[in-house]
């Protein structure tokens, strides 16, 4: 290293001066003492100072490894008692760099994990597993060294369910893909493949090959991973060289080039280091300050952007076939009403309307309407049919039989015979009308996901402070440039830019567009916030603690985008009818058309059900054609993902998160709904509820001597009431700061606290103390006590130099809105049951109080799922709502898991619906939101069906005999466009859901003003 450093600085290049800046500052770098600050509140986590190339990182050694690269390892593990045991170890395992996934079977005694080996090997894992406290042993069952990446496709082109279920065909084929989904609504497919066996260019040219569209939109986890656009690079060895460096940057583990040197993409722990870090090291690369520049670039093939191509693209080719259908139009029905000179004979009986219908079809027919072709080949080529198959079956059949007209024209003057250059040319315009309208229409099932990517700003003020908390400096920077640990400023009536906690400052967030929490949210000193959040009326100091993709409101998106991935198990019908859909109406256009035409040959219908302008074989194509063009696939394939799109983006807007199709198909079956306690049915922490003065003393001084000797306390019951007297004192405008001074303070484990306050002894605690005390309990005390504990209450007892002179009651709460909500699940028809780890008594007095019947208390993990597994086979649907570790395995158990927001992440991990504002009300929400969009799903259904059902008979002529109503193919093609249309336009009308009645006339706040009040 020595010697090579050496040479670059003798070398006279300006790579290899460069290349010696690297050097230098690398070897300065690993001089450092490798000892860093923690948790520094009072400075960014980058300062301007420091240095932007520090230390090769770990992973350097195992470079050789593909950084996108998945592999599974599984481990037998002893020691697990408890579903807290597996919480622990998920816990411990998710915490460690290079882990995608890890899941605990506890009954089996194995855990899963899914790890990158470029950043961390097995036996790392399970060192972290035995650190944790458990015996670990890698099993040897083949599944430790499979190999998983995934990748995302943005597919165009689909029109129907044959679309997709030929590319997850396709995908199927190639070597090395294990699991292929395809989203028709979204235009995306997202592949699970072994690196070792496939590529990403297989699989993209595998859609190709299919006759789609295809581009990448990531490759792995784009978790942690900024797109940088680069400029002042000239040569692939000035690209190398920002290779290294980057390389060289603790924190990063992996960095992409492109093959122009123009962009680069660099995978990033945000720990120690970020995108603010990353530009400055680059700047820093060259022979002096910002010879090179970077910038950052969104990846391409972003959905909104595709989005609007497709929709000017079916503008552009709508309008140009109105261009040369219109006049074909006017040339066939308008000015032979109106003007002689259309007919005007050249050859034969060959006039100038059908010259110029001719001229004019021929390039909507061949050039606008090539898409069709394509389409069509493409279908035929994979052994399917789809949507262009029928047009370009429709629009040939018609446009090759007028240009058979016009031969029979120039060359008879005897033939008699009609065009129908009209049919081809208005049906090709309607059609792409319809999908026009159509790609606006489906923009709009995505506006949840777009309103939630906006709600965080654009920018963000940064500031460094200095050792005494004072701000040295300020700048505003891009919010995508905010790093973990830096200090944010927030205004009033600024948005939140990233979540944090809040280090110094007080006000009032207003968190609507996140929670759907309406009342806004007192924030103070270690209160956390959440991006894209509403600062209202005070200044806030926020210390950042998630960026990018970790922040809550990336973590919505991905949830509302991975929903909209998942099919939901109603799509069956759609893509069982799609398997033999259009060839059943190629048939029944055959049919129709051999139909009329024999018919009319051996006379079974008059001669004058003809029209004059055509002949009996006309007529008979009319209608064949008429079939074939007003069936329509793309309606049924669109029922179920736009509205299940609309449905996961508008529960998402009212705090309700639902993973997928699955569980929103699931949920409005539910029959039966079972809670936790703690922390769903109550708030999951000790409040004051009530207090009883068994003297003269006032309130104020009795809970000024409380808190004075509570205030030295970690316990719970402790906390609550200090903070009761804390509430108290800001009800009546008290100084809530104050607190008297304690003297000769202890804690008495199991008992409570004794200390000396104003020269009195002051004990605060339970019975149990004041007996131990020889302090005498008068029958008031008695009676109190055996009341309170028959509530399921602690009572605090207060005494004063050895008389009691007060008592708080103390307990975990109910939520205002639980009796209400078991109210309504009742009138649903839906019953409710409590299941609990806590004692009977406490469990009945809970379920009376909010009308709950069935309990079942004492209940360990394992029990609760088997209970949930009992009602199942009682034949109910099962809804389970829970809050912690205990409840996950429930959750998974359950037909329907909701988990509340403010639980644990295993819970939410393992929960398919989560209350992101832990209200109990919006589990009647969502299943309501389930009900009402499977009803939606259903009318589509009733809808496409319909519409074909009743739709291809008319275009057959069922109603020509008797009313001599006809419907001609250009109109059948407008028919056609319109179904597609009024399906998702029906899908939209969810977006305008409204909760039930019942919970809308509630006001009801998750902790109420007056649980503080005495």
């Amino acid at each position: 290293m020595r010697l090579f450093y050496l040479l670059c600085k003798i070398g006279g290049t300006k790579e290899s001066k460069m290349l010696s800046r690297v050097i230098d500052i690398t070897m300065l770098e690993r001089e450092k003492s490798k000892a860093e600050r923690k948790d520094d509140l009072k400075t960014p986590f980058l300062s301007s100072s420091s240095m932007c190339v520090p230390s090769c990182a770990s992973w350097a050694s195992r470079a050789d490894i593909d950084a996108l690269e998945v592999r599974k390892a599984a481990f037998e593990v002893r020691g697990m008692e408890c579903a807290s045991c597996a919480g622990a170890i998920e816990k411990a395992l998710k915490g460690l760099p290079g882990i995608k996934d890890a899941t605990v079977a506890l009954i089996q005694n194995k855990v899963l994990v899914f790890y990158r080996p470029a950043f961390i090997d097995k036996n790392s894992i399970k060192e972290a597993i035995e650190d944790a406290g458990f015996e670990a042993k890698l099993t040897e069952d083949g599944t430790e060294d499979s190999i998983m990446a995934v990748c995302r496709i943005r597919i165009r082109g689909m029109t129907c369910t044959s679309c997709s279920e030929s590319i997850e065909t396709a995908l199927g084929k190639i070597r090395g893909v294990k699991k292929a989904v395809v989203a028709l609504a979204l235009e995306e497919a997202k592949v699970h493949y072994d690196p070792k066996q496939g590529n990403i260019a297989q699989i993209i040219q595998a859609v190709r090959d299919a006759g789609f569209e295809a581009d990448l939109i990531n490759a792995g986890d784009e978790t942690n991973k900024v797109h940088l656009r680069l400029e002042g690079v000239s040569s692939s060895k000035e690209a190398k060289l920002i290779e290294i460096s980057l390389q060289s940057l603790a924190g990063v583990n992996s960095v992409e080039m492109d093959s122009n040197s123009d962009n680069v993409s660099v995978s990033y722990d945000p720990d120690l280091t970020g995108p603010r870090s990353i530009i400055q090291c680059i700047q820093q690369t060259g022979p002096e300050q910002n010879y090179y520049r970077a910038r950052l670039s969104s990846p391409p093939g972003r959905r909104d952007c595709d989005r609007q191509d497709e929709i000017k693209c079916y503008k552009k080719y709508f309008l140009w076939s109105c261009v040369f259908s219109v006049p074909v139009f006017f040339l066939s029905m308008v000015f032979p009403m109106i003007s002689p000179w259309e007919d005007l004979k050249l050859v034969n009986k060959l006039t100038l309307g059908n010259i110029l219908r001719w001229v004019l079809c021929t390039p909507v027919q061949f050039i606008i309407g090539r898409r069709f072709y394509v389409g069509a080949y493409h279908a035929l080529h994979r052994g399917s049919a789809n949507m262009d198959v029928l047009v370009a079956l429709g629009t040939n059949a018609a446009y090759f039989y007028s240009v058979y007209t016009l031969l029979k024209l120039l060359t008879s003057d005897a033939f008699k015979g009609q065009d129908f250059f009209e049919t081809s040319a208005l049906l090709i315009s309607f059609i792409l009308l319809g999908k026009y309208l159509e790609a606006l229409a489906k923009g709009k099932t995505s506006d949840a996901i777009a309103k939630l990517m906006d709600l965080a700003p654009d920018t963000a003020m940064l500031l460094t402070l200095d050792d005494d908390g004072n701000v040295t400096s300020e700048m505003e920077i891009s919010s995508q440039l905010i790093q973990r640990n830096d200090i944010i400023r927030v205004v009033p009536g600024a948005k939140v830019p990233t979540d944090g906690i809040v280090i110094r400052g007080q006000s009032h967030v207003n968190e609507s567009m996140i929670t759907g929490e309406a009342r806004p949210v007192a924030k103070r000193s270690g209160d956390k916030v959440i991006g894209g959040t509403m600062n209202e009326n005070g200044f806030l100091l926020v210390k950042v603690t998630h960026v990018g993709s970790e922040t809550a409101l990336s973590q919505i998106v991905q949830l509302v985008e991975a929903a909209q991935m998942a099919r939901a198990p109603v799509q069956k019908l759609a893509d069982r009818i799609s398997r033999f859909f259009v060839p059943f109406v190629v048939a029944a256009a055959i049919i129709t058309w051999l139909g009329w035409f024999v018919s009319g040959e051996v006379g079974i219908f008059p001669q004058t059900w003809i029209p004059t302008s055509m002949d009996g074989f006309e007529l008979a194509l009319q209608f064949g054609i008429s079939v074939l063009v007003i069936a329509c696939p793309c309606a049924l394939g669109l029922a179920t993902p736009t509205a299940v799109m609309v449905a996961t983006g508008k529960g998402a807007s009212q705090g309700v998160l639902i993973k997928g199709g699955n569980a929103l198909e699931s949920a409005h079956k539910v029959t039966c709904v079972v809670f936790d306690k703690t922390g769903t049915l109550t708030i999951g922490r000790p409040m004051v509820v009530g207090i009883k003065l068994f003297t003269s003393i006032s309130l104020q001084e009795l809970c000024d001597v409380a808190t004075a000797a509570e205030a030295n306390s970690e316990h719970p019951l402790a906390k609550a009431v200090v903070e009761y007297t804390r509430k108290l004192r800001g009800k009546y405008g008290s100084d809530q700061g104050f607190l008297l001074e304690v003297t000769e303070f202890q804690a008495l484990p199991g008992q409570g606290v004794r200390g000396t306050v104003l020269d009195k002894e002051i004990l605060v605690g339970n019975r149990r103390l004041m007996l131990d005390s020889d302090i005498n309990l008068t029958p008031e005390v008695e009676e109190h006590l055996q009341e309170t504990e028959q509530l399921a209450r602690t009572c605090v007892l207060v005494a004063i130099d050895k008389q009691i002179e007060g008592a708080f009651a103390v307990a975990d709460p109910v939520k205002p809105e639980a009796e209400t909500v078991v109210s309504i699940l009742k009138s649903m028809g839906i019953a409710s049951i409590m299941v609990t780890g806590d004692n009977w008594g406490t469990a009945n007095t809970i379920a009376k109080e909010v009308g709950i019947e069935m309990v079942f208390a004492e209940t360990e993990p394992l029990r609760k799922a088997e209970r949930v597994k009992e009602l199942q086979i009682k034949g109910m649907t099962v809804a389970m709502v829970g809050d912690g570790i205990n409840d996950s395995l429930a959750l998974v158990a359950a037909d329907v898991g909701m988990a509340i927001g403010a639980g644990t992440d295993v819970a939410l991990e393992a929960a398919d619906i989560v209350l992101m504002k832990s209200n109990l009300e919006d589990v009647i929400t969502a299943i309501d939101l389930s009900k009402k969009t499977l009803a939606r799903i259903h009318l589509n259904y009733v809808w496409a069906l319909g519409y074909n059902v009743l739709g291809i008979p008319v275009a057959a002529g069922i109603l020509f005999p008797f009313t001599g109503i006809r419907l001609p193919p250009w109109l059948a093609g407008a028919c056609m466009a319109a179904s597609s249309v009024s399906v998702v336009c029906s899908s939209l009308l969810l977006q305008s859901y409204k909760r039930p009645k019942q919970i809308r006339s509630l006001h009801t706040e998750t902790v109420p003003h007056n649980y503080y009040s005495p």
